[in-house]
C-alpha cells in the first residue's frame, strides 16, 4: 500500500516527509497511457502535490499547475490532505532517453514557465502562490517553491523509475525541511547526508522504502514518526458533474449536439473516464433548461 510518513528529529529542528507512491503513479500511467518521459514528469508532479497537500489543515485541496512552454505542455494535479491525488499531462507522448545510459529525460522538455500552487480551504478565496520553473525537473522546482514562497529551506527528492518495458517500477520521494532554531553545524550535517545518500531509485526498491529513506536522511540521529497516511490516485468525477456542466451551455449548443452529433461523449481529463450522453439524454437536458 502506498503511504506517506511524517517525521521530526528529536531535536525539533528538522522534519521529513517520505513517500512510497508506486501504485499511485502506476495507476496514473495506466489511465493516461503515457510514454516514458511523460510518465516520469506526471509521476513527479503527483508526488510533489501529495507533499504540498499533506502539509495543509482541514478539508483543504491543493491544485498544482506546472506550466511549461515546451514538449510536455501543462501538468495539472489536484491533491487532498487525505492522500488522494489526480492529474494529467497535456502531451502524453514524450518518450526521450539518453542513448548511452537509457536515462529518461524530463527537465529539457518542460521549458520556461511557472510552478503554481493553489490552496483551497473550502471557505472561498483560494490562496495562490507562483514561482518560476528553475530546471523543469520538478523536485528542484518544488524545493525552490518551498524555500521562496513558504520561507522554509527544503531539500526535495522525487523519483519515478521505469522497468525495461517503460512501465512504472517504483515511485516516491522525500521532503526534508529546516525548522527555526537549527544551528549551522546541524544544517551542515543534514546537507552532507542528503548529498551522500544512495540514489533515491535504489532506496525505493528496498523492502521497506520509506524506512530506508528515513534512515538515509537522519543517519544516527533520533527521530519520531508523527503519522503514516495512505496514498492513492483518486478521481472524483461523475456523470452528474458533467450533466451539470452541459446544463450551463446555451440551449442552441445542446440542440446542435443532439441534431448534428446525435449525442455527446465527454472524457474526464484527470482519469480518462468517458461519459456518454445519448440524444434522449440531451433532449432531457434541453427540457430541463426550459
Amino acid at each position: 500500500m502506498d503511504k506517506l510518513v511524517k517525521s521530526i528529529a528529536e531535536s525539533g529542528f528538522f522534519r521529513a516527509f517520505v513517500l512510497d507512491a508506486t501504485k499511485t503513479v502506476q495507476t496514473a500511467q495506466d489511465k493516461h497511457h503515457t510514454l516514458s518521459s511523460s510518465t516520469v514528469a506526471l509521476g513527479r508532479a503527483l508526488i510533489a502535490n501529495l507533499i504540498l497537500a499533506s502539509n495543509q489543515k482541514g478539508e483543504s485541496k491543493v491544485t498544482l499547475k506546472i506550466i511549461g512552454n515546451s514538449s510536455f505542455g501543462h501538468i495539472i494535479s489536484v491533491a487532498s490532505n487525505k492522500g488522494e491525488v489526480k492529474g494529467y499531462i497535456q502531451n502524453t507522448g514524450v518518450d526521450i532517453k539518453k542513448t548511452a545510459t537509457g536515462e529518461v529525460l524530463v527537465g529539457p522538455f518542460m521549458g520556461q514557465g511557472h510552478f503554481i500552487s493553489i490552496v483551497d480551504y473550502g471557505i472561498g478565496n483560494p490562496y495562490t502562490s507562483t514561482t518560476p520553473l528553475i530546471s523543469g525537473e520538478i523536485g528542484e522546482d518544488l524545493a525552490y517553491y518551498l524555500t521562496e514562497s513558504e520561507q522554509t529551506p527544503s531539500a526535495v527528492g522525487l523519483n519515478v523509475l521505469l522497468d525495461d518495458k517503460d512501465q512504472v517500477k517504483v515511485a516516491g520521494g522525500f521532503m526534508l525541511q529546516v525548522l527555526p532554531g537549527a544551528s549551522e553545524e546541524e544544517i551542515a550535517r543534514y546537507e552532507k547526508r542528503v548529498q551522500d545518500m544512495p540514489a533515491l531509485s535504489q532506496l525505493l526498491q528496498e523492502e521497506n522504502p520509506t524506512q530506508a529513506i528515513l534512515a538515509a536522511l537522519y543517519g544516527e540521529e533520533s527521530y519520531k514518526i508523527l503519522a503514516e497516511e495512505p496514498l492513492s490516485f483518486h478521481c472524483d468525477c461523475s456523470r452528474e458533474r458533467f450533466e451539470a456542466a452541459l446544463l450551463t451551455l446555451p440551449k442552441a449548443d445542446l440542440q446542435a449536439m443532439k441534431d448534428e452529433d446525435h449525442g455527446a461523449e465527454i472524457t474526464c481529463q484527470f482519469c480518462g473516464t468517458p461519459y456518454t450522453f445519448t440524444e434522449s439524454d440531451l433532449e432531457d437536458l434541453i427540457h430541463d433548461q426550459a
